[in-house]
């Protein structure tokens, strides 16, 4: 069975502290490799950029300074030369998306885990910088904001306010080293396309053609398992679901099976499952647990439509799944006790 592309993305709050640690021999056992297509430098900027501008724009929560992807690689790759490897990968990625990058080759401990770290800025460093001078004198209160007049940034005492500033006329008050975030990396296909971007060149590396893989389908019925990261809190909760996930898949290819058509399968996906899980965690259930009690829910569900339509005709599966579907998911849903009541009414 072909297997599928597993290719993860973390925003980075502190890309210095990151860089370092992916590429540090200390830190890491089974480091092959680092590659970087700019200097050291250009990542203590871009975050001090990132930073200052976070700041002027009052937005809560954390500054995101750069992005990671970490793509696994097919065992057979590790037969390269591991520089050549990861300067292919590294440059291809910045020839599609033009954006500066550092990345490290590594095993994981026990060498079961091939993989790269591939930090990417979203930004494009400027020819020249844009800077601006101040024009007069500009007033700037405690949450960064202008204020018209210097009274209003005036404690009572006459002084300044704490956490207050002037920016004298003639003063440089903004200097931009770089573009604007490149809107390509926050839309939501832009992992799915670059899983598939990676997966061409991976297939095109393989050794052995048993390797090869496929990226994952978004628009599928079946539901894909998340891999679990080293000392990740909630490991045991991403392992039972992952269990169940496995469980909801193999009904999934049962239903194929006896002629329940895809479309169908991923409309009761849609509807029973990620519908629901939505709006679940909106109203404040705890995500791991939504997403378990509804694939559970729902793959009963399933099981007892699988079951009931294997005594049917493919005439009469046809009928239902053309005319009565809701009605019939409605009817599988229901406790075994209820249904055997409605099938003898029925009779």
């Amino acid at each position: 069975m072909q297997g599928h592309t597993f290719i993860q993305q973390t925003k980075l709050t502190n890309v210095s502290g990151r860089i370092k640690y992916i590429s540090s021999q200390a830190k890491q056992e089974n480091l092959y490799a680092v590659y970087e297509t700019t200097e050291r430098s250009f990542w203590r900027e871009l975050a001090q950029e990132n930073r200052a501008e976070f700041i002027r724009s009052g937005a809560e929560g954390k500054c995101i300074e750069a992005r990671e992807l970490i793509i696994a690689l097919p065992p057979s790759l590790y037969e390269y030369s591991h520089n050549e490897l990861l300067r292919y990968f590294v440059d291809k990625f910045k020839e599609e998306y033009g954006v500066e990058c550092i990345a490290a080759l590594h095993h994981n401990k026990s060498k079961t885990n091939f993989h790269i770290h591939l930090i990417y800025s979203e930004r494009e460093k400027l020819e020249m910088p844009t800077i601006k001078v101040a024009a007069r004198n500009i007033f700037i209160d405690e949450s960064g904001k202008r204020r018209r007049t210097k009274k209003e940034i005036t404690a009572e005492d006459g002084t300044i306010r704490h956490g207050c500033r002037i920016i004298s006329k003639g003063e440089i008050y903004e200097k931009h080293l770089f573009d604007k975030k490149k809107t390509v990396f926050k839309e939501k296909t832009f992992l799915h396309d670059v899983k598939e971007f990676f997966t061409d060149i991976i297939n095109d590396h393989v050794i052995n053609d048993a390797e090869k893989l496929k990226v994952f389908p978004s628009n599928s019925p079946y539901i894909a398992t998340k891999k679990i990261g080293k000392n990740n809190p909630h490991s045991n909760e991403i392992h039972y679901t992952n269990k169940l996930k496995d469980n909801w898949n193999r009904h999934v290819d049962q239903a194929i099976r006896i002629g329940i058509p895809k479309e169908v399968l991923i409309d009761i996906k849609r509807q029973e499952i990620v519908a629901p899980i939505g709006k679940a965690i909106k109203d404040g259930t705890d995500r791991h647990k939504a997403i378990q009690v509804f694939i559970e829910r729902t793959t009963r569900t399933l099981n007892n439509m699988i079951r009931t339509m294997f005594k049917m005709s493919p005439q009469r599966i046809e009928h239902i799944l053309k005319n009565q579907l809701k009605e019939f998911i409605d009817f599988c849903r229901a406790p075994l006790k209820d249904r055997r009541k409605e099938e003898r009414e029925a009779r």
